[in-house]
This record gives structure tokens, C-alpha cells and sequence, in this order.
């Protein structure tokens, strides 16, 4: 049994969730045969009964459904499924139908189907913490809360206050939860809480569920009332602006909050078993928890790291270049405990990147997020500095300098000769091949590739480059800092672009590519977004600038030599920079122009690519072509070593690139669209477009 059942001379019974041999109570199978048992009892002992308190023996109350179970129903499995479901709500159903007061204590995190579980009780008593640790995640899953939570979240708070904690997946603290009434009271312990519960109890011998009393009226109104009728009128366009039909699950959500609103309470929550089962049965649900569940997870016990080294703590770190990306890395650290000397050729640069963190440290401060106290003391933790022995005594030393192998070098050299034997040297380049810039170094077993990503402070990844000789005690010191400073590490091998900034390339040349052909840029831009990508491909080029696409692509053609394969985007490329003076955003334009005070708009001049007479393809098209491109690209990665772990190569084109969730990443995507169909497909873009659309060796073999 996963709950155990007390009843003390007072009729009250505590039941006690406490998974055996798990760490976390989950909704599984030993959770579904033990919340009928309790039912049965219950009911049994009804007439000794006065009242139920739920309460946990884990560090949290309860973790949800069981995620692994989920992924792992067959598509014909539906029917047996939407019964077992159905079967469990009934018997919540009937805990919470008893008469008597239900309390849920909760002593910790309450996320997903904990937290429909914690809305069986009437009276819900929280500790009294900071951390968001309630709330419904299931649609960033791919999934609805099947449970009761979409039937029970809108009977308590309504339609339209139920959207964000539903569709948007918002989480909540104790203190937030009080405020939208969903928290009932706080505590300062566990002795607290059930001594409120006891009371609770005996001040109310008879309690129900609001929806259970007569005359309860939906909060805010029903779908049918003018201004509740008016927002739903927008919902389902708002939500397909942001979806774009590639995500099912909330708008089978938004289906079952409205459609659930307009019936009776059981037929509600038949509605909801209804679509919760759809989406389980989904593939899309199955790609969303493979990469956002499984993979982060194994990435947070150190599925990449070394094994053999202690866990290391970093006390103090170096930062070269005060830009944007330097000044992130700096408060990225700082903001997690890190002191940071943080240096620029000149102490006034070395300020002015301090001062991104001042400012966004009074957003926080302004919005209550920290004290002034607190926001001062992330701040003391930055150094700045214009002088190299201030780097003396640094643990990490990271440089962010511009993409330039010269300069790299003469940072390394120069700070290497102040840096302690064992300080670990990183560099930030997005492209630059590690081992080469490791020849500057002294120590190259101490030299490694750290990418954060821009802007640093919003972005979770970061891509840990293994150079040939990194040694695995620097890679799992790496490793470390990462997780230590609250990002998400990947580990890749060393090769030209890695595997983030090659696979994003891929997809930036072939938005120009398309446009080389004379396909609209318009059209292009809608297939990206169609696509699930956050930014159309020219769009995106402008804010990296076409000047650095040009740059890199320089730096490879010198570096290749006759090796060098040459892209359609080449000559795009080369006609806005040379013959159009077109930069990109950062310049004053490039494919858009940005007139002050209004939207960006697509330059008119682009017009110079249209061809005459060409038939345009069909969207679906152009979307294949940008998914395929960056997941073919990606088995290429794997074929040349860059790539060892399909785990990395998801999450990273997923935090990374932005490549759709809904695919689970780009090793994911080839996968779940069939092996066999993706290298017939993949076969028809090579005959039409070229060799980058080859078929790699590795997703062969995964035939």
C-alpha cells in the first residue's frame, strides 16, 4: 500500500502518502489500488468518521503522475486507459463526497497530479515558503491535468482566471496561493499544520466541495455570459497564434475548461478523462516528455559528467569582456553566490557591464523578488577591474571576447601567466574550434569550450565544448559550474560550430537559400513559424547580423581550404552585404527594415530576389526543408563525433535552438516522424536541393 491508514480516537483518520521504495509519491499503479482501498475504508467506517487529513512522508507531498507510464501507452491502447483513469477519479471522487472535512497538509512541492490530489481536500494548509512548488505543468508536457485539476481549477476560480495556471502553466508559491484562494491557510511547520488541520475539523463537522453546494454559480461566469462569451470568442485565435496547431495540448484544454464549464461536475471530468487521454495515447506528448522530462532529469543527476571526480564548488570566477555576453555570464554567477572579477581593456567597459547587473537587480527589487539588501550583495560580488593580476586567485577564468583566434590567443596567453596551476581556462566562441584556440594555452588539459547563450540571463543552456586534450577531470569541474550557477549543461565534442551554433547555421542558410530561389520572403518567415521555430530565419539572421553569417562562413572557407562546401546562402549573403549594404538590426537593417516607434517590416528591396513566373511551393515544403535541414544536420553531428548522446543533442536543440518542442529535439524529430519515412524524405529534398540533405550514416543505422 502507498497510503497508510490511521484513524485515532477521535474518528479522524490521517492518511499518509508514502510510496514504498520510492523517494516520491507518484500516481501509479500501488497509488490507484490504494486510493480504492481508502475509499472502501472510508466508507466502511463511515459512521466513526469525522474527519480525513492527507498528509506525505516524502520531502515533498506528491510528484505527479507517472510520467515513464504515460509515455509508454500504446496508440490502440486508449480505451483501456480512459477506463483506468475514470476509475481513479471516481474513487477521489468519493473520499471528497464523504460529508466529513478533507485536509490536505502540504509539506512540499505539490506539482501536476500532486496537486490534484491536494484538491481532493476542502481546507489545503501549506507550508509557509517562497517556492513556486504547486501547480498544473502537464500542458508544457504535452498533456492536460487529467485528474480532476481542469474540472476543479475553473469551479474554483472560473474560466478565464484559470487560464494561466492551466494553459500557461503557471506555478505558485504558498503566499500566491493564498492570494488566488486556492492556499487556505499557512504554517509554519509540521506540527502546525496538523494541529490547524485538527481544528479545521472540528469547526466544520460538515464540509463539501464549493461546486457540491446548492446554489454554487461559476466564478466570474458561465461561457454563455456576455463578457466571459467575449473573451472565449478571442481565445481559441490567441492560442493558435502562439501553437500554431503544432501543440495539441492546450487546445484540448481550452476545450475541456470550457466545454467541462457548461455541464455537470461528472460530466466534466468525463470530458476532461476524454481529451487527457488523447493526448497520452499522442505522439507529440511522448516527444514533450522524453526530452523535458526524462532527459533534463538525467542531466541533472550528471548523465555527462565524468564519473570518478568529487563534486566540485567554484568560490570565484574571471571574466573576459564586459559586452553583453560577458556582463550575463557575470551576473549569471553572481546571482548564484559566485564572486566574479569581471575585466574589460578599460575599467569604464568593466562598469558598464557591472551595470546590466544594477539593472536587472532593480527589476527584481521593483517587483519584490529580492530585498534591496540582497540585490546589494549580488552586486559587491562584482569586481571590475582593468588589470590582469586581479584575476589572481580565480577557480574559472571565462573569456568572452570578440570571435577573433588572434585575440583569443592573447587573452590566454596573457592570463594564463596569473592564473593558479590548476585554474580552469574557458572560452565562450560559439564557433571557433576548441583545440585550436587551446594551442595558445600552456595547459590545454584545463582548456574548454563554455557557450552560454544570449541574453545569458533568460537563456538555460549551455554547451560544454571537450577539446582533444581537456582532460575529464576539467570536464566534470565544467560540469559542474554549469549546474552550480542553475543552467542546463550539454557535452559535445570539438568540430567547427559544435553542435548548437552548426545546427542553428543550417537553419539561417536555408531561409536564404529559399529566398536565393525567389520564394517570398513572407512566405518563407510563415513556414518558420508554421514550423514551431520562435523567429523566422531572416528574421533571426538579423539579430546575429548577416556581417558575422558572412564572417563565419569566411573563417570556415580559410580554414577548409578546398574542403570548404559552398551554401546557396553564400551568394544571398554576399548581395546584401556588397551590393545592398544591408548588415542586419544592429546595423540599421538587413532583410527588415526598423522604423522607429513601429513594427519591423520585411525590406522592400528584397524584391531583388523574386523570379518571374516561379511557381511557389507548398507550405509544407518549406517547413520540411527547415526541420529536416537542422535534424539531418544533427545525425551528421553524430557521424563525425561532435555528438555522443542523443539526450544532448535534444536538449540542446530544444533550449538552444529553439527548434519545436513538440518534436522533442532533433534527433527526436527523425524518430518519431519513422525512420524509414525520414530517409525516403530526406532522400527527396538531396535529389531537389543538394547534398545537405544526405541521408548520415547514423540515422541509417537507426533503421
Amino acid at each position: 500500500m502507498s497510503i497508510d491508514f490511521q484513524m485515532d480516537a477521535q474518528g479522524v483518520v490521517t492518511l499518509s502518502l508514502d510510496a514504498p521504495g520510492q523517494t516520491i509519491n507518484t500516481m501509479d499503479a500501488a497509488f490507484r489500488a490504494s486510493i480504492a482501498a481508502v475509499a472502501d475504508r472510508l466508507e466502511a467506517e463511515r459512521a466513526q468518521l469525522r474527519g480525513v487529513i492527507i498528509v506525505s512522508r516524502k520531502k515533498t507531498f506528491f510528484a505527479g503522475g507517472d510520467l515513464d507510464e504515460l509515455r509508454s501507452i500504446p496508440a490502440d491502447g486508449a480505451e483501456a486507459f480512459f477506463q483506468m483513469v475514470e476509475t481513479m477519479k471516481r474513487h477521489m471522487r468519493r473520499i471528497e463526497t464523504l460529508g466529513v472535512p478533507v485536509v490536505a497538509c502540504l509539506n512540499g512541492a505539490a506539482l501536476g497530479g500532486g496537486w490534484e490530489v491536494a484538491l481532493i481536500a476542502h481546507h489545503r494548509i501549506a507550508l509557509d515558503k517562497d517556492k513556486r512548488q504547486f501547480g498544473l505543468p502537464e500542458v508544457s508536457w504535452g498533456l492536460l491535468p487529467g485528474a480532476g485539476g481542469i474540472s476543479k481549477m475553473v469551479r474554483l476560480l472560473g474560466l478565464q482566471a484559470a487560464f494561466p495556471y492551466i494553459l500557461e502553466s503557471q506555478q505558485f508559491s504558498a503566499r500566491e496561493g493564498m492570494a488566488a484562494g486556492l492556499i487556505h491557510a499557512l504554517a509554519q511547520d509540521e506540527a502546525d499544520m496538523l494541529a490547524q488541520a485538527q481544528a479545521y475539523i472540528a469547526a466544520h463537522p460538515a464540509s463539501r466541495q464549493p461546486w457540491d453546494e446548492d446554489g454554487y454559480k461559476l466564478p466570474g461566469g458561465a461561457p454563455n455570459h456576455p463578457k466571459v462569451a467575449q473573451m472565449l470568442s478571442v481565445a481559441p485565435a490567441a492560442l493558435y497564434e502562439k501553437t500554431r496547431g503544432n501543440y495539441p495540448a492546450p487546445e484540448r484544454a481550452l476545450a475541456a475548461m470550457v466545454e467541462g464549464a457548461q455541464v455537470d461536475f461528472s460530466t466534466a471530468l468525463r470530458i476532461e478523462s476524454r481529451y487527457f487521454t488523447e493526448l497520452c495515447v499522442g505522439q507529440v506528448a511522448k516527444n514533450m516528455i522524453g526530452t523535458l522530462f526524462f532527459s533534463m532529469n538525467e542531466i541533472k543527476a550528471g548523465a555527462s559528467r565524468p564519473a570518478g571526480f568529487d563534486k566540485c564548488t567554484v568560490q570565484k570566477i574571471g571574466v573576459l569582456g564586459a559586452g553583453m555576453m560577458g556582463a550575463g555570464i557575470a551576473w549569471a554567477a553572481a546571482s548564484r553566490g559566485v564572486r566574479v572579477v569581471l575585466k574589460d581593456v578599460d575599467l569604464s567597459a568593466a562598469e558598464r557591464g557591472k551595470a546590466y547587473s544594477a539593472k536587472l537587480l532593480a527589476k527584481q527589487v521593483e517587483k519584490g523578488r529580492k530585498t534591496q539588501a540582497e540585490a546589494d550583495a549580488v552586486l559587491a560580488r562584482i569586481q571590475t577591474t582593468a588589470s590582469l593580476p586581479e584575476l589572481a586567485g580565480c577557480e574559472i577564468v571565462i573569456e568572452a571576447v570578440f570571435e577573433n583566434r588572434e585575440l583569443k590567443a592573447q587573452v590566454t596567453r596573457e592570463v594564463e601567466a596569473v592564473l593558479g596551476a590548476e585554474a580552469l581556462f574557458a572560452s565562450n566562441t560559439s564557433t571557433l574550434p576548441i583545440s585550436e584556440l587551446a594551442a595558445a594555452s600552456q595547459r590545454p588539459a584545463n582548456f574548454i569550450g563554455l557557450h552560454f547563450f544570449s541574453p545569458v540571463d533568460k537563456m538555460q543552456l549551455v554547451e560544454i565544448i571537450r577539446g582533444q586534450r581537456t582532460s575529464p577531470a576539467s570536464l566534470a569541474r565544467a560540469y559542474d559550474f554549469v549546474q552550480q550557477i542553475g543552467k542546463t549543461p550539454i557535452v559535445v565534442n570539438d568540430g567547427r560550430g559544435f553542435f548548437t551554433s552548426r545546427v542553428f547555421g543550417s537553419y539561417v542558410n536555408e531561409g536564404m537559400a529559399m529566398l536565393g530561389e525567389g520564394i517570398p520572403p513572407a512566405m518563407i518567415e510563415a513556414a518558420g513559424l508554421q514550423a514551431g521555430m520562435p523567429v523566422g530565419p531572416l528574421a533571426v539572421t538579423d539579430e546575429v547580423s548577416l556581417s558575422l553569417c558572412a564572417h563565419i562562413a569566411a573563417e570556415a572557407r580559410a580554414a577548409l581550404g578546398s574542403a570548404y562546401l559552398a551554401h546557396p546562402a553564400d551568394a544571398v549573403l554576399a548581395r546584401m552585404l556588397d551590393e545592398f549594404g544591408r548588415q542586419g538590426r544592429a546595423a540599421g537593417g538587413g532583410f527588415y527594415d526598423y522604423p522607429e516607434g513601429a513594427k519591423k517590416q520585411l525590406w522592400p528591396g528584397l524584391a531583388a530576389f523574386a523570379q518571374a513566373g516561379k511557381a511557389l511551393p507548398a507550405m509544407q515544403e518549406l517547413i520540411d526543408r527547415l526541420l529536416f535541414v537542422q535534424a539531418l544536420d544533427t545525425a551528421r553531428c553524430f557521424d563525425e563525433g561532435v555528438l555522443e548522446s542523443e539526450r544532448d543533442a535534444n536538449v540542446g536543440a530544444l533550449l538552444g535552438i529553439g527548434f519545436p518542442a513538440w518534436t522533442g529535439g532533433t534527433a527526436q524529430f527523425l524518430k518519431q516522424y519513422g525512420v524509414a519515412k525520414a530517409i525516403a524524405r530526406a532522400e527527396q529534398l538531396a535529389a531537389q536541393h543538394g547534398a545537405r540533405f544526405a541521408v548520415p550514416n547514423w540515422l541509417r543505422q537507426q533503421a
